[in-house]
């Protein structure tokens, strides 16, 4: 089983940026989609960006030209870089792993962007 660990979270100002990180119990080389969603109270969650074990990258279009995802392969870590934030980045941003068809989260982060 894949155990995953988020971390980076926190309050920010609008227009401000945080960093993310994702620590997997295992190789991410092995794991096949590294993944971030986020889940505001009354919303759905929704996929925020996810990337492949080959470098296959994709983006929500509300986050496309502020927030980055990247991977470390030593460190068994995927980033999301998240810069000009806006109040309505505000949510729970979880990680997810996908590895022989099965879906692994993590505990998720709180991310609040408010003045």
């Amino acid at each position: 089983q894949v155990r995953l660990v988020e971390s980076g979270g926190g309050l920010v100002q609008p227009g401000g940026s945080l960093r993310l990180s994702c620590v997997a119990s295992e190789s991410i080389v092995s794991i096949y989609i590294m993944g971030w969603y986020r889940q505001a109270p009354g919303n759905q969650r929704e996929l925020v960006a996810g990337m492949t074990s080959s470098g296959v990258t994709t983006y929500a279009d509300s986050v496309k030209g502020r927030f980055t995802i990247s991977r470390d392969n030593a460190k068994n870590t995927v980033y999301l870089q998240m810069n000009s934030l806006k109040p309505e980045d505000t949510a729970v941003y979880s990680c997810k792993a996908t590895k022989y068809n099965l879906n692994y989260w993590g505990q998720g982060t709180q991310v609040t962007v408010s003045s």
